[in-house]
């Protein structure tokens, strides 16, 4: 009784992750937060940060990058259990705010058009 051959698993993510290592700060809270940072990994709804000081899971953020200037509000989605000093953040739009030059063709939606005027 074998049963069907198993299904593949299909990437959740909803744009592709691009490793990129951009300068960025951090604003938020209600204890008037300000950090600085670094991405590892982005994509059109948000990025894997390291930050100077830890983030709680839950909390509103704007993300600024240093590189192109440009502010999104995020929320910090995970916090690593290992590493209190690396969360995962979504953006409040998708939108390519890191400044990556030659974006994935899922990147294309239509925020991410208002984002490249």
């Amino acid at each position: 009784m074998s049963g069907s051959p198993p299904t593949p698993v299909r990437e959740s993510r909803r744009s592709t992750r691009v490793p990129l290592r951009v300068v960025i700060s951090v604003e938020g809270g209600q204890e008037d937060l300000t950090c600085e940072g670094q991405t590892i990994v982005v994509n059109l709804h948000g990025a894997l940060l390291n930050t100077a000081i830890p983030l709680a899971q839950g909390l509103k953020i704007s993300v600024q990058v240093f590189l192109t200037g440009k502010r999104s509000g995020a929320r910090v989605a995970y916090v690593d259990p290992a590493n209190s000093l690396r969360c995962g953040i979504e953006l409040d739009h998708p939108q390519n705010i890191w400044g990556v030059p030659l974006p994935p063709a899922d990147w294309t939606e239509p925020s991410a058009e208002k984002d490249r005027r």
